[in-house]
Order: structure tokens, then C-alpha cells, then sequence
């Protein structure tokens, strides 16, 4: 019985680390979810929504895609292509489908920093 708990943990610990930013913040787009997509924000993001691009504050990056968000309700996300830049920037292209019929293509780019991984942009093209 110890040993089952032990391995359940150590499987527990294992599904935890493979997690990866790609996932994160996909899985917070999925669910419309602006604070969670937040949490990847530094203090400024260049924040694209169909054709408004601004360099947003961290919590008006929020606010922003909150809004987006309840126009837009999601259905599904999906990631198309994932890599890493030759300065080591994390970059994702996906198509989000809302509720509302709209098909969005969504680039998001990761900046590696001392503090952690930061999205230093989002953008929401229509397709």
C-alpha cells in the first residue's frame, strides 16, 4: 500500500513538471480565462486584438482581454505550431473558434527572464 502511494506520488510530481507554458496558456485561452493568461503578463504586453495594437500595463492587459473574452466567448483552442526563436524566445501559433462563430488566429511569443516566463505579446487576428 505505501509503495502505491509513493508511486502515485512520484506520477503526481512527474505530470506536474512536463507541464509547459504552451499548455498554460493554451489551456487559459481555451477557457476564456484573462486572469489566468495574466499570470504569463510582465509588467507591459503588446496586446493585439484584430486590428488594436497597444502596449498595455499588466492589468489593463487583463481588462482588455476580459472584454475580448465576453464578446468572444470560446469553443475550442487549438495549437497549430510551437518552437523557440534563435534568442530563445517561446512562440505558439493556434486558432481559437468563439461561440459567436468567429475564427481568431493567435500568436502568442514567451520571454525568458530571471523572474520566469513572460508573454511579451498576444495577438487575436481574425481569420
Amino acid at each position: 500500500m505505501l509503495a502505491l502511494i509513493f508511486l502515485l506520488t512520484i506520477t503526481g510530481f512527474s505530470a506536474v513538471a512536463q507541464r509547459d507554458v504552451y499548455s498554460d496558456i493554451s489551456d487559459a485561452v481555451r477557457s476564456g480565462d484573462a486572469r489566468a493568461v495574466s499570470r504569463y503578463f510582465g509588467s507591459t504586453v503588446d496586446l493585439t486584438i484584430l486590428r488594436q495594437e497597444e502596449v498595455y500595463s499588466k492589468a489593463q492587459a487583463e481588462q482588455v482581454l476580459r472584454d475580448f473574452f465576453s464578446k468572444n466567448t470560446p469553443r475550442t483552442f487549438s495549437l497549430i505550431h510551437k518552437g523557440v526563436s534563435k534568442e530563445g524566445a517561446k512562440y505558439a501559433i493556434g486558432t481559437l473558434v468563439t461561440a459567436q462563430g468567429g475564427q481568431y488566429r493567435t500568436y502568442f511569443f514567451v520571454k525568458l527572464s530571471s523572474g520566469g516566463e513572460f508573454i511579451q505579446e498576444l495577438r487575436f487576428e481574425k481569420q
